[in-house]
């Protein structure tokens, strides 16, 4: 886990991430539920910041998402009653953190949905507050859980546009170094644009990145 010191603005806690979501409706997609994900942001009050729950997932031949920086979440199943129900569950399944127990979870809000237009998907985004911070236990799909303070995701220093080839195509996108590792994967794609929102609704904009996504 990366730990640097904040910004110096203003603390925010669970409370001032529910206000500020509760201000920004969010846009909400009608896709039908074979086209549907839902991943969950979860976060812990640190010591001296909220701290952002990342996942990096295993590498498998054949998926997607393989190796990437992520929200734990996943597809909708036939069972789920909803997109917060599948958060929900993927949650469980892949750290073993239970965002259904009221007593260790609360939920703060909604980001908007984001259409990912290579694997023609509509991903829902779930707000969370834990406490206390949960012990994680990530499963056969990932390879490491950890947490990243807010200062780390606004942190200029670690923004940059790298170029990524998906199906012939060369895409030049923002991203975020989470890890210090320089050959660690970076956040990009689907979750840096709910980061992006997220991090705007609570007033703390990450540096503007140009996109150039096909």
């Amino acid at each position: 886990m990366v730990r640097e010191p904040t910004s110096g603005k203003e603390r925010i806690g669970f409370d001032g991430v529910a206000r500020a979501l509760a201000q920004r409706p969010p846009w909400i997609h009608a896709a039908p539920a074979s086209l549907r994900a839902a991943v969950a942001l979860v976060l812990w009050e640190g010591e001296s910041e909220l701290e952002v729950l990342f996942i990096r997932r295993a590498e498998h031949e054949g998926d997607p998402w393989s190796g990437h920086l992520a929200f734990p979440g996943g597809r909708l199943d036939p069972g789920d009653a909803d997109a917060r129900s599948a958060a929900e569950r993927e949650t469980l399944e892949e750290v073993g953190v239970d965002l259904a127990d009221s007593s260790r979870s609360r939920a703060l809000g909604r980001l908007g949905d984001v259409l990912g237009h290579a694997e023609s998907i509509c991903v829902s985004a779930f707000v969370y507050g834990v406490a206390p911070r949960p012990d994680l236990h990530p499963n056969y799909e990932i390879r490491e859980a950890f947490w990243t303070p807010l200062s780390v995701l606004a942190d200029p220093d670690r923004q940059s546009v790298r170029e990524f080839r998906y199906r012939e195509q060369c895409l030049s996108l923002p991203t975020i170094r989470l890890l210090d590792d320089e050959q660690a994967p970076v956040l990009w794609g689907i979750t840096y644009k709910f980061i992006e929102d997220f991090m705007a609704a609570i007033g703390r904009p990450i540096p503007f990145m140009p996109w150039d996504d096909g």
